[in-house]
């Protein structure tokens, strides 16, 4: 298949398994707190990949490890708990939404910090993407005025830490395998992962079937949606561009929001109009 074929594919797949990250994570706070929850997705991630991709480690050039820790604290121990924080008290279909302003952070963080040049259809395709996403926003806040939309903050600033480690990326780590740049990251992470969860509690109520139950839906979370995601995003950076590769957040929201309709959360026509306005959006994005 040709690499432009190729990048749809990957751009389809991380739709699906991202979307479906925010449901999990909602069903993950119901036994777990936030920071249990962001410790143990980064440490069942870990355990996955440093199986799988240990031997790819002695890849990756001493002085490449600097750009690793940066890529592991910006594009993931950041936004693990910044995302289970924020869903403590907005829904996890609103949080999805928020994510996709991730292209227009990367857009402007790849010009003006990290030097790199984008088209003009990029730029519109961007931003025809945030028209549809203030519709979702706009009309999610009217209809669920009880949440707390302060800590969609957080969701925002997760969006700009995953333009910076875009950037970072396609600027440092361009030259290295995607499982080598997954596997360093965790690598890199595991260690304070699993003392902020010693910390939390988590050991002390383990056995509490609720628990139990929140663990195995963050351990689908933690392979799937971190480990072997990861894996393909970054694959999908190095064949195509950053503002291409984070257009999949304006995917993600549909994903979510058919979940979200499953699990009772409200959807209107106007939600759905925005999320059309979305997929304009990539589309443009994407085109050369």
């Amino acid at each position: 298949m040709e690499s432009k074929q190729l990048k749809w594919v990957y751009l389809m797949v991380l739709a699906l398994v991202w979307g479906s990250s925010f449901i999990l994570i909602k069903k993950g706070l119901i036994g777990l707190t936030a920071l249990q929850l962001g410790s143990l997705r980064i440490i069942f991630a870990a355990v996955f990949l440093l199986l799988i991709g240990f031997k790819s480690l002695s890849k990756i050039p001493v002085h490449k490890w600097k750009f690793i820790a940066l890529t592991s604290l910006f594009g993931t121990f950041m936004p693990a708990y910044l995302f289970a924080i924020a869903q403590t008290e907005i829904d996890s279909s609103v949080s999805s939404i928020l994510n996709s302003l991730t292209p227009l952070n990367t857009l402007i963080l790849g010009a003006l910090v990290f030097g790199l040049q984008f088209k003009r259809n990029q730029i519109f395709g961007i931003l025809i993407g945030l028209i549809g996403s203030a519709l979702l926003i706009l009309n999610g806040a009217i209809h669920h005025p009880e949440q707390n939309y302060y800590y969609a903050i957080l969701v925002l600033i997760a969006s700009i830490c995953y333009a910076v480690n875009v950037n970072l990326i396609k600027k440092h780590l361009h030259d290295l395998s995607p499982l080598s740049i997954t596997t360093g990251n965790f690598m890199v992470l595991f260690f304070p992962a699993f003392i902020i969860l010693f910390f939390s509690g988590f050991f002390e109520v383990v056995h509490d079937v609720n628990v139990q139950e929140s663990v195995l839906f963050i351990m689908v979370l933690g392979v799937v949606g971190t480990g072997i995601a990861n894996i393909l995003f970054f694959k999908l950076i190095q064949m195509s561009s950053p503002v291409f590769a984070t257009s999949v957040t304006y995917l993600i929201p549909v994903v979510a929001f058919c979940w979200g309709l499953l699990d009772n959360e409200m959807l209107t026509p106007v939600q759905f109009f925005g999320a059309f306005i979305v997929l304009i959006g990539v589309y443009l994005s994407a085109k050369k």
